[in-house]
């Protein structure tokens, strides 16, 4: 995956390395290792060869060059892995991978590191969590305008809108949880699926091989089943819709226009070549663009689950999908966990944004309380009629209001002055911010636990 040039302050994630060719190559003996083991301790193969060739299962006991030289020269990913295998196990060679094809190795070897992402990414989201809790009751009574379509629409608080970040990362915490028995599963049924070459009793070997590594036989061990692989690039998809999301907000609140937050940007951070006032969001740009590109693996995803009759190569095109989305969602929620970790934000702006509609934000507020005696609609009307007024010509929303006598007849000036103070409409934003700070923290504390 390419470097940003952002790259520099944002702490490794580990995700690179753990998709490393020796990476992969030792998970993939690590499933040999416990194939071995569990064939000797069955019978399968004789008792000495298991514990020789689980002995040689080390990539530090093999040739790497002998091996990429092999690759190159038969075009196979795992046959020259296990030559070199059989090699290092000396006379006990004749049984390594016995009964085995090449995808009940590479996919349940693959199955390892995606179980190694899945931790890093819950870890990483339960980090989020942490920071996300402290800016959420941080600005859990700083108002600010809640706005739709672009527009002022009701006070709102900055807790309020953090609160709803919260809401959605625990839901994908809890995906990430479900979708485990499904994703880390063993595939080992021989050529087709069937089992035919794996002794009397598969299905012992299945689970024996499956225990060994911390996993859970399929129930089919069928190599064209891959459903599971997409969902878990679905559930990527949904991650970085929220961060996208994120991501976007914050940098839509830090234009000059707005200015209400600022994503970090370091002492000597340069904006512009030309332009030396720049302080530019160059965090939020990185994420908008890694959860597009996340957010379009999920339909490369479900077209690499479908494969021609019992086996082909998709599962080898949706692998080179799940790693790259999980390495471009490690990234992305590196720099959210330091954007909101270190988020400035600016309740004076906030305020003075807010007063830009004249008092039209409380609108709702004064139409509700005037509903009270005249009707809903009524009062809607009368409330939009000063709007438009104050929205197309130079008399105030408070002067329009005071000299409609469907409104004075009704409410007292202190009651309309009262009605237009944005923090009389606040609803439940705060006690939510605070609700869900709580909330994030006991969820922390107990995923920490366990």
């Amino acid at each position: 995956m390419k470097k940003r040039f952002t790259s520099a302050r944002v702490p490794g994630t580990g995700m690179e390395q753990l998709f490393s060719t020796p990476a992969r190559w030792q998970a993939w003996l690590d499933v040999e290792a416990a194939l071995a083991r569990a064939q000797a301790d069955l019978g399968l193969i004789p008792a000495d060869a298991g514990k020789a060739i689980s002995r040689a299962c080390d990539l530090d006991r093999l040739d790497s060059d002998r091996i990429n030289a092999e690759i190159d020269r038969t075009s196979h990913p795992l046959m020259p892995l296990i030559v070199e295998l059989a090699r290092a196990a000396g006379d006990d060679g004749g049984w390594v991978h016995w009964g085995a094809t090449t995808q009940n190795i590479t996919q349940t070897g693959d199955v390892l590191l995606l179980r190694r992402a899945h931790t890093i990414i819950c870890g990483q989201i339960t980090d989020i969590l942490t920071v996300l809790a402290d800016l959420t009751e941080r600005g859990a009574e700083m108002i600010m305008a809640g706005r739709t379509h672009g527009q002022h629409a009701v006070p709102i608080t900055f807790g309020f809108k953090t609160a709803g970040w919260i809401d959605e990362y625990v839901r994908h915490l809890d995906r990430l949880d479900q979708i485990s028995p499904r994703l880390f599963v063993a595939l080992l049924g021989g050529a087709a699926g069937t089992s035919a070459s794996l002794g009397e009793d598969p299905g012992t070997l299945q689970r024996a091989v499956a225990t060994d590594l911390g996993l859970t036989p399929m129930a089919v061990p069928s190599r064209s089943i891959s459903d599971h692989f997409a969902e878990f690039v679905t559930v990527l998809g949904l991650i970085a819709t929220t961060s996208g999301k994120i991501a976007r907000e914050i940098y839509q609140l830090m234009k000059t226009e707005y200015h209400e937050v600022e994503e970090p940007v370091p002492a000597g951070t340069v904006g512009s070549s030309t332009m030396p006032h720049k302080r530019n969001p160059q965090l939020c740009q990185d994420i908008i663009g890694m959860t597009a590109e996340i957010r379009a693996l999920v339909p490369l995803a479900l077209e690499s689950a479908i494969s021609e009759h019992d086996a082909d190569n998709a599962p080898s095109a949706l692998f080179d999908v799940e790693q790259h989305a999980c390495e471009l969602t490690a990234d992305t929620l590196a720099r959210i966990h330091l954007i909101v970790a270190n988020l400035q934000l600016d309740p004076r702006r906030m305020r003075s944004n807010l007063d830009l509609s004249g008092g039209m934000i409380a609108s709702e507020a004064i139409m509700l309380r005037l509903g009270e005696t005249i009707g809903r609609q009524l009062a809607h009307e009368v409330v939009y009629d000063a709007a438009q007024t104050a929205s197309t010509t130079a008399t105030s929303f408070t002067d329009a209001l005071a000299v409609d006598p469907r409104m004075t007849s009704q409410l007292d000036t202190d009651t309309i002055k009262n009605l237009l103070q944005p923090d009389s409409h606040l609803g439940l934003a705060p006690a939510i911010a605070h609700h869900q700070a709580i909330r994030a923290r006991e969820i922390v504390v107990s995923r920490r636990e366990n």
